[in-house]
């Protein structure tokens, strides 16, 4: 009898200049913390930072230079979109927040009163 050993391979996975790039350029332009962005995009955080190195405009005396002047109207559009965005995720959570709570075994029971018992 002869046993087989089975091994596990990992396959690496490749990423094209235009994916790394557009990756950089969301992560920046949304306010999004790195690994919240690797998250949705299902990578390690540590790669988009290297890809910020190789990809990212260079900034001129602090402020970006991505072929747009600061406070124009696409990169004011850009940040009114991030916002729009967080504050419907936002939204989302204090609802389901708001739900669970609702049927929590450990919620306090306020007691209510009948207006009618106090005559």
């Amino acid at each position: 009898m002869t046993t087989t050993k089975e091994t596990s391979v990992k396959v690496r996975q490749k990423f094209d200049p235009t994916f790394k790039r557009e990756a950089v350029q969301n992560w920046l332009g949304s306010g999004k913390s790195a690994e919240a962005i690797a998250q949705e995009l299902g990578i390690k955080a540590n790669r988009l930072y290297a890809w910020k190195e190789r990809f990212a405009p260079a900034a001129a005396g602090g402020q970006a230079t991505a072929g747009t002047k600061p406070g124009s109207l696409a990169d004011l559009q850009g940040q009114l979109d991030a916002a729009l965005r967080e504050n419907r995720h936002l939204r989302e959570q204090r609802d389901i927040l708001k739900k669970h709570w609702a049927f929590s075994p450990n919620r306090p029971r306020t007691l209510r009163t009948d207006p009618r018992d106090e005559k």
